[in-house]
């Protein structure tokens, strides 16, 4: 029997409308896992670890707070706002020196928490990675829903490996956490990075909740990006989806000569301001996409080259 620590990480972002309650409940839940001893666990210990991603509300006041009515609570602040997946990296780095079983769920429990101890349940039958995912997208929008499904689509055709319906609700071990932090570069996206680490992976399914309160922290913009990053950070398909249209827009070219030179032949005069001025827009569009996306991936290779910290934190509640 190994007796294990479990700690809860959440990265937070302007959550002051319901993140006491949220802290409240997986303290519960924490302690329901602790009394039942999952298979081959016991006297598993537990705390949270916030990770206050420079909100500008008093989410920081209220882990102060959280931290000192009950140190099990624990918390880390960033000096401005990095984005969720800094903080995710941040949370684990921190919470992986002491613990054995480390979950990520955001603060909003959307992603129902009950759900954390069947996670407990499969890393004590041997799963080192537990994911969370959605049986369902009743809750999202007739938009989300589609959009969603494409990206998860578009990024099989491209060659990821990315679990359908699966956010940043999981379990991790000890040990599949300190690898996925040997992965330094500094656009990590954690949810494909995830499934190449190789260790046993097991799922539980979940219905995703309304918010309690407060303003989803993903809006249109912030998801377009998040998805641009995720699909430009595991792969090089765009760019060879470029070389693809680059040589198909040549073979093109070659075959308007040809047709050219034949009207020429046969004496036929040569009319198409029009479609010659088509092809001219046509073309200096795909040029300058081309550029843009080339360019991206130059951008974040200076950015890699650079080897500037992910983050900056500035307090820690230990």
């Amino acid at each position: 029997m190994n007796t294990q620590k479990l700690t809860i990480v959440i990265p937070a972002y302007n959550e002051e409308e319901i993140l006491v309650n949220s802290v409240h409940r997986l303290i519960d839940i924490e302690d329901q896992i602790a009394a039942k001893e999952a298979q081959g666990l016991q006297g598993i210990r537990a705390d949270i670890l916030i990770v206050d991603d420079g909100s500008k509300d008093r989410t920081w006041e209220l882990v102060e707070q959280l931290h000192e009515d009950n140190p099990r609570v624990k918390g880390i602040r960033f000096s401005r706002n990095f984005g969720h997946q800094s903080a995710l990296i941040a949370g684990l780095t921190e919470a992986v020196k002491t613990a054995n079983m480390l979950v990520t769920i955001d603060a909003d429990l959307q992603d129902d928490p009950e759900k954390i101890s069947e996670m407990v349940d499969l890393y004590a039958a041997g799963d080192d990675i537990v994911y969370g995912v959605r049986n369902n997208r009743d809750s999202d929008s007739w938009f989300k829903r589609t959009t969603a499904q494409g990206y998860y689509r578009t990024l099989h055709l491209l060659g990821v490996e990315l679990v359908p319906n699966h956010a940043d609700f999981r379990l991790m071990s000890k040990r599949a956490v300190e690898t996925l932090l040997k992965y330094h570069e500094r656009n990590l996206f954690i949810r494909g990075v995830i499934p190449k680490l190789g260790f046993k992976t097991g799922e539980v399914d979940y219905k995703r909740t309304p918010r309690m309160a407060g303003e989803s922290k993903y809006p249109l913009k912030k998801m377009i990006a998040f998805a641009w990053d995720g699909i430009t950070s595991l792969t090089i398909a765009p760019i060879r989806l470029i070389l693809i249209l680059g040589a198909f827009a040549c073979l093109l070219a070659v075959a308007m000569v040809i047709y050219a030179v034949v009207l020429k032949v046969l004496g036929m005069s040569i009319h198409g301001w029009s479609s010659l001025m088509v092809s001219l827009w046509f073309m200096g569009g795909v040029q300058l996409i081309s550029l843009g996306v080339i360019g991206e991936y130059i951008g974040k290779l200076t950015t890699e080259v650079k080897d500037r910290p992910r983050y900056t934190i500035e307090t820690i509640l230990e």
